[in-house]
């Protein structure tokens, strides 16, 4: 009977250990930062669309859109972690985006950097992530997706006093990002154009 009662409380421990994993790998996520890969993840998921077509509602099917998502989150974690980084460059990001927003980037980044400030943010994950529109302007498909996500996020100064967010909270996130790709061109990647807040 001891060893009935031993195995017994050896499965309850392994069911609880597991519980509490399960429980932290959902608050905590899967990813901390930016990870080298997800860029190739990305261009490899983006060249499945080949899209080179004046009639948009019959090549960018469901799958097409499937395909697209898949690629456009590995983007909006690589852009967002990148963004994070200490040295406030956006290596990793930087073929993903269009002239405005990389502009528009690393004008604020150079801002932080001159306050001697630097930003931490932890990626939670995406809860969702929707196309809205697709349209296609001049030769280029514009498409519009609608991302609500959770991160940790604050700002610390030079000392590592914490001036803005909370290092603790998890925040849930809303925006809207529009990527463009030239049709006519061989490149397969997408690029960010803008963003909607």
């Amino acid at each position: 009977m001891n060893y009935s009662f031993e195995y017994i409380d050896i499965i309850l421990l392994a069911m609880i250990a597991g519980f509490i994993f399960l429980r932290l790998r959902g608050i905590l996520g899967k990813k901390n930062g930016y990870e080298g890969k997800i860029s190739t993840q990305f261009e490899k998921q983006f060249k499945k669309i080949n899209i080179k077509t004046k009639s948009i509602n019959e090549k960018f099917g469901e799958e097409d859109k499937k395909d697209f998502l898949k690629g456009a989150k590995i983007a909006y974690e690589t852009i967002i972690t990148d963004f994070s980084d200490s040295d406030n460059k956006l290596i990793a990001s930087k073929s993903l985006l269009g002239k405005k927003v990389y502009d528009q980037f690393k004008e604020a980044l150079s801002d932080r950097d001159s306050k001697g400030n630097f930003a931490e943010i932890t990626f939670i994950g995406i809860k969702s992530a929707a196309i809205k529109t697709h349209k296609k302007v001049e030769d280029s498909l514009e498409v519009t997706v609608d991302f609500v996500s959770e991160i940790i996020t604050c700002i610390k100064d030079k000392d590592k006093k914490i001036i803005s967010g909370n290092a603790e909270k998890i925040k849930t996130v809303y925006d809207t990002w529009i990527f463009s790709k030239n049709i006519n061109s061989s490149n397969p990647n997408w690029i960010l154009i803008d963003t909607i807040t």
